[in-house]
């Protein structure tokens, strides 16, 4: 259920290769749910600026059931920036993070919702 959505203009092939599971393995160690239901989606290549300027920048989008609010937003906010930052080059200041925490019956999943 936890889906993380990150939009850069860092070429595809400056994505390392394991950019993928790593951003997963960190997305466990934050939110603690089973791996099975991560999704990690990186679209490269974007015409995109931010601050004016199109050096290396992304806008990221993490959507969990739970495990996102105040205080750890703060905590993932930095987790994910550190990761971004060290494997595609984009500084914290030139990146937005948006937190979606939608409700069980919001998000569908083999053929029904996670409502119960």
């Amino acid at each position: 259920m936890p889906a993380l959505s990150i939009y850069t203009n860092v070429s595809k092939d400056k994505i390392p290769e394991d950019f993928l599971t790593t951003s997963t393995d960190l997305l466990f160690k934050l939110l603690g749910k089973p791996k099975q239901y991560y999704a990690v989606h990186i679209l490269p290549d974007q015409m995109m600026s931010f601050a004016g300027t199109t050096e290396p920048c992304a806008l990221v989008t993490l959507m969990s059931i739970g495990k996102l609010g105040l205080e750890e937003n703060k905590t993932h906010t930095k987790a994910l920036m550190e990761h971004i930052q060290g494997a595609l080059g984009v500084e914290p200041t030139r990146m937005y993070i948006t937190f979606n925490d939608e409700a069980r019956q919001d998000v569908g999943y083999n053929m029904t919702t996670f409502a119960k």
